[in-house]
């Protein structure tokens, strides 16, 4: 691998985790339901691109398709929570 790719993806790792960690606090310490999904919504971003980093960076495709998991779980509970909170309920 390259270095100046190898020091990139570092970088980008590190920035991503920094960017999980920040998400993390938010959801913890979010002072409304709102900025606690949101929180959740940017957790999961992170962590999927984290994944596909970790992946370019191990040359792994199991990665890659842990990276889709995670955004369809995190479609599904970020579209769930959002209508839990505009009507009080989920399934009608």
């Amino acid at each position: 691998m390259n270095t100046v790719l190898w020091l990139a993806l570092t970088w980008a790792q590190i920035a991503l985790a920094v960017a999980a960690c920040l998400s993390a606090y938010r959801i913890a310490v979010g002072p409304r339901a709102q900025d606690r999904v949101l929180g959740l919504d940017a957790l999961y971003v992170a962590t999927m691109l984290l994944f596909i980093v970790t992946g370019m960076r191990l040359d792994t495709p199991f990665l890659f398709e842990a990276a889709l998991v995670i955004a369809i779980g995190g479609f599904v509970g970020t579209v769930s929570l959002a209508k839990f909170l505009l009507r009080g309920e989920v399934i009608e």
